[in-house]
């Protein structure tokens, strides 16, 4: 099996050396020129810099977080009768007697209008551990909803 966390951590990482060199190469230069305007008491520019400074640093420890966490991620840990990340599943929406299809997926891949949805979403994590024939009740944004899971295919099933 590849990995399907590949994609995500290139990306995170493609993030982090990004902020990383506005950090170290941009906001110095930034810096620089606003103190060259003198009192920084009532330096927007400087203000605005140093702000900047303090959100990209907290921005790139919270990337470099979520890579560790993901780094952490043991696919062969992912149930292999149950609903987990990578699975397939469809429900019937019981209310609508309409058959959906919904991808368990991480939150950097969630897409709700192609059905791939984050396992920290509601209705992501109603999903988790579940098998065919489970019913589940969700709370959404649009109210009470009721699915009965009626297909399911998890990673390691394949596509």
């Amino acid at each position: 099996m590849s990995d399907p966390l590949a994609k995500i951590k290139k990306k995170l990482q493609e993030e982090i050396d990004q902020l990383s060199h506005e950090l170290n190469i941009e906001l110095p230069k930034e810096i620089a020129v606003a103190r060259a305007h003198g009192d920084l008491s009532e330096n927007a520019e400087y203000k605005f810099a140093k702000e900047r400074q303090t959100y990209v640093n907290a921005k790139i420890a919270q990337l470099k977080k979520r890579m560790g966490d993901l780094g952490m991620l043991n696919l062969n840990n992912i149930p292999k009768d149950r609903s987990g990340y990578g699975s397939r599943v469809v429900v019937l929406d019981v209310a609508r007697d309409v058959k959906v299809e919904y991808k368990l997926v991480s939150s950097e891949e969630a897409d709700a209008e192609k059905g791939l949805i984050s396992t920290t979403s509601p209705i992501g994590r109603a999903l988790l551990n579940r098998r065919v024939g489970d019913e589940i009740e969700v709370a959404t944004p649009a109210g009470k909803k009721e699915f009965e899971i009626v297909e399911l295919v998890t990673i390691h099933d394949g596509e």
